[in-house]
């Protein structure tokens, strides 16, 4: 197994469904069960979702509420989504499933604490990380990094939806563009990929932490990646970038 311990980080978009609706049974069954896939292999999981199915920016805007206010009800939204989905991995198996957040609720999850997580993933335990930083002015892409780098996992899986991978420019836009295979933080950053947040680029590249880019859809996903396979896009230090 060449990554045993990893962080998965999840879009709040990859558990929405259609019409609007915040949660899609679909989805949230094909997300269940590559993670238990994954456990079921020995893979050591923590995972980090972000709250946009239910509370985005553009909704804060729409009403103009303060950023600071807007931020928190996104990291309430990531301890929603957070619950949902131990509660959809609960019903399937018989396995220890523990929520942390960074924002104190006592009631339906535990306080995040470093050393905590980490005997949690020692004794196989999932983790699934609420609540962000529990600081406004970061998005969810920043804690996902910072939570890998505190756990010691091995690297960060970026999952996208209908994405397979970062690309020279939006193959949405341009029909010419090349997906990478590798790619090294500074070509990213200084090329201004939009994958996700600069600050989470930085950060990764400042502690050596990998991150791969892929696409969720593909069945069986992150067993492949941790067994080594190139489904995607490689993002890490000293790496010599290299398309497909």
């Amino acid at each position: 197994m060449k990554y045993k311990r990893i962080l998965l980080k999840l879009s709040g978009g990859a558990l929405s469904g259609k019409n609007n609706e915040n949660f899609d049974k679909e989805k949230l069954e094909a997300i269940t069960n590559q993670i238990i896939d994954a456990k079921s292999k020995g893979i050591e999981i923590a995972i980090l979702v972000g709250g946009g199915n239910i509370f985005r920016g553009r909704t804060a805007e729409e009403w103009n509420i303060e950023r600071v206010e807007a931020d928190n009800i996104g990291m309430m939204a990531t301890i929603i989504n957070s619950l949902m989905l131990r509660g959809a991995l609960s019903s399937k198996i018989n396995e220890d499933i523990r929520v942390m957040t960074s924002i104190s609720v006592p009631s339906v999850a535990e306080p995040y604490i470093r050393l905590k997580a980490k005997k949690h993933l020692d004794k196989g335990r999932i983790i699934i990380f609420g609540g962000g930083l529990g600081q406004p002015f970061v998005t969810t892409d920043y804690p996902a990094v910072q939570r890998a780098i505190e756990i010691d996992a091995d690297i960060v899986l970026m999952a996208k939806s209908g994405t397979n991978g970062v690309y020279t420019a939006d193959p949405r836009k341009n029909p010419d563009a090349k997906r990478y295979k590798y790619i090294d933080y500074d070509d990213v950053i200084s090329n201004n990929l939009q994958v996700a947040d600069q600050s989470a680029f930085v950060l990764a590249r400042d502690y050596k932490m990998p991150l791969y880019v892929f696409d969720f859809d593909e069945k069986d996903a992150i067993s492949k990646i941790c067994n080594g396979e190139l489904i995607g896009t490689y993002i890490g230090k000293d790496q010599k970038t290299e398309l497909y």
